[in-house]
């Protein structure tokens, strides 16, 4: 086992109580869920449209002020993954399951019964849109960006474990390894837990209507319960697979299948209208983003706002530390600004245009007597879809690719839950046991059967709205953290881990060690030599010393590079690289080479960086001693962050 033992055991003990509960006593669960909702609904609605408000103004500051130029990582950090494959993880992981379940359902069930006004006119045709791209908009994918962001920033350019305690660093220092620290965690585990199980319970809903349109298979708790034990261990097969073999190659399947659905539709449907609707729906709800972001109808009561409402912003909430973890995951090396400004627009653009492409499909044919999708979206939710499948040709083959598409989408939600609640109960691990993965799996697919039986839709609801309130606190204060620590990087303190001294001095160069590396340039061979040479052996004797003391040191080797990682359980892990880096040969100074340069004459030096947040450095001409203490001064001030002492590895 490879876990920070309070979290595990506290998050673990109370899903499984919950569980207990939900499926002895499912009834008494039911009539629980229901005034647990109608109570946060009442006191506390304010306070989620006022934080999902400020947490947009906040991203939105972040991205177009001077914080936006800086890099989650080392300056010289490169992004992991392509734009294609980043986005498509992107969007698979944030927002899979709900699009296909609420493509057709929402708009179709605004226009029927809308939240004011008369239902099935043209401008209840309007207002559904601008309601739908309310709950789908630049609010959800702004509460993922400041968990992203902040959990990216602290973990890859200041060092600290991936973790939701981190961004607390700031405010309470050393107190993120105490008891504040593992509640935050905690509170994170229990709302990613909720959010996941609402996405795969909503998603089983869709499943099971799609068999029951396609193969006749009875719409049933029983069934739905089979599919989720089915399903969920489809998921365990991914979660074998990895993170770039199992999450990536299905996240590429889900876009490629999202998009021939699209396109179909697109097509098959009223285009020009689709296309013309797009623009104006966009339009619209610019043009109410603030009315609407505030209206909590304080002077007409309505429970409208309750169950659509409250619900996403309590669901985005809940499920913010999984979305949050994985793009920070996926996001290493990208600006603060490129980070913003694609996960806001990019699938913010792409769900504006699923749900104009099947919300307005649906309305076009109810509003021409086509197919009575409105009836059937308020008496049967799930079945909306395909319905409206049913209304265009090829109907039987759009259903299975539909019906395909929310299972996959199932298997990615799934395995990037498990993925992300491993990583918080194990302390920020980035290798943890699979078996710790697969019990994170099967507990989400557990949940979502038990609120299942405990009440169906309304219990999905409640669990994401009670289960994100603490964790909208923490984000709060997770936001003040991350601004604090930009404001104290641009005043050159990059917060209080810079300002403690190494407890080694820097490597003692003498001068004609000095001049003859400034004076010669090295080509790739020479510096492959020395990290071969020089640095491996140095790197191996570290790391030697440190299993003798009960340490488990690892040395990895990538192209042109070596890596020490050194793991310290719930502390974090300390890393420390050396690197061939290539650049222009100019008489002045040196320049990075471009990639379109590739022809210029170069010369290479041997750079080295560590986890805790230093700019790179030239090691280029270092002997085996003098590599060491540059090392061990960058692992003195790791262990002094952290308030490590004495010889233990935990």
């Amino acid at each position: 086992m490879q876990v920070n033992p309070p979290v595990f055991y506290i998050s673990a003990g109370l899903i499984l109580l919950f569980a207990i509960f939900g499926v002895v006593f499912a009834e008494p669960a039911a009539a629980v869920f229901a005034r647990v909702q109608a109570f946060i609904v009442a006191d506390f609605g304010w306070f989620y449209v006022a934080s999902v408000a400020g947490f947009l103004v906040f991203v939105i500051y972040l991205m177009i002020s001077r914080h936006g130029d800086v890099k989650l990582g080392p300056d010289d950090s490169e992004p992991d993954y392509s734009y294609l494959s980043w986005f498509a993880m992107l969007f698979s992981a944030g927002m899979g399951i709900g699009l296909v379940f609420f493509g057709v359902a929402e708009p179709i069930q605004h226009y029927a019964a809308p939240p004011s006004g008369e239902g099935g006119t043209i401008e209840a045709a309007r207002q559904a849109m601008v309601l739908t791209f309310l709950h789908w908009g630049l609010h959800a994918w702004a509460i993922y960006i400041v968990v992203g962001l902040a959990l990216a920033y602290f973990a890859f350019r200041r060092g600290l474990p991936l973790a939701p305690r981190s961004p607390l660093y700031p405010l309470i220092g050393k107190r993120i390894y105490g008891p504040i620290g593992h509640a935050v965690d905690i509170f994170a585990v229990i709302g990613t837990m909720f959010g996941v199980a609402t996405s795969l319970g909503l998603g089983v809903l869709q499943v099971n209507a799609g068999f029951n349109y396609l193969l006749g298979i009875p719409v049933s708790i029983i069934t739905q319960l089979l599919l989720i034990a089915g399903i969920t261990a489809i998921a365990t097969l991914s979660v074998f697979l990895g993170l770039d073999r199992g999450v990536k190659r299905l996240s590429e399947l889900n876009i490629i299948l999202a998009v021939l659905l699209l396109g179909f539709v697109l097509f098959a449907g009223p285009t020009i209208f689709l296309l013309d609707a797009y623009l104006q729906n966009i339009g619209a709800y610019l043009d109410s983003l603030v009315q609407r972001t505030f209206r909590l109808y304080a002077y007409e009561p309505n429970p409208w706002l309750g169950d659509w409402t409250l619900f996403y912003w309590g669901w985005w909430i809940a499920w913010s530390p999984f979305v949050g973890m994985f793009i920070a995951r996926i996001s290493r090396g990208r600006t603060i600004r490129e980070f913003i400004s694609g996960v806001l627009l990019v699938p913010v653009l792409f769900s504006f245009l699923w749900m104009t492409v099947f919300g307005n499909t649906a309305i076009a044919l109810d509003m021409s007597g086509v197919a009575p999708i409105a009836k059937t979206a308020l008496t049967n939710l799930p079945v909306a879809l395909f319905e409206t499948l049913a209304a265009l040709p090829f109907s039987a083959i759009t259903s299975f690719i539909a019906t395909l598409l929310v299972i996959t989408f199932f298997v990615t939600s799934a395995d990037s839950g498990a993925l992300v609640m491993d990583t918080i109960t194990s302390g920020g691990a980035e290798n943890p046991p699979v078996w710790q993965r697969i019990f994170w799996a099967v507990c989400a697919g557990t949940i979502a059967g038990v609120l299942l039986l405990a009440g169906g839709l309304q219990a999905l609801q409640t669990a994401a709205i009670a289960s994100a309130l603490p964790f909208a606190v923490v984000m709060i204060f997770i936001c003040v953290g991350l601004l604090r620590a930009l404001q104290m990087e641009k005043e050159g303190s990059a917060i209080d881990l810079s300002k403690i001294e190494p407890a080694v001095a820097d490597p003692d160069l003498s001068w004609q060690q000095r001049l003859a590396s400034l004076m010669h340039h090295f080509n790739a061979a020479q510096i492959a030599n020395f990290i071969g040479v020089t640095a491996r052996p140095a790197l191996e004797a570290v790391a030697a010393q440190m299993r003798e003391n009960g340490f488990s040191p690892a040395i990895t080797e990538g192209p042109d590079r070596l890596d020490l990682k050194i793991p310290h359980g719930e502390r974090g892990e300390f890393n420390y690289t050396v690197r061939s880096r290539s650049y222009l040969s100019p008489s002045f100074m040196w320049v990075e080479r471009p990639k379109s340069a590739s022809g210029e004459h170069r010369h290479f030096r041997a750079m080295a960086h560590s986890s805790e947040a230093d700019q790179p450095h030239d090691v280029t001409g270092f002997t085996q001693d003098q590599l060491i203490n540059d090392l061990l001064n960058r692992y003195a001030r790791f262990r002094q962050t952290r308030h490590i002492t004495g010889p233990s590895p935990a």
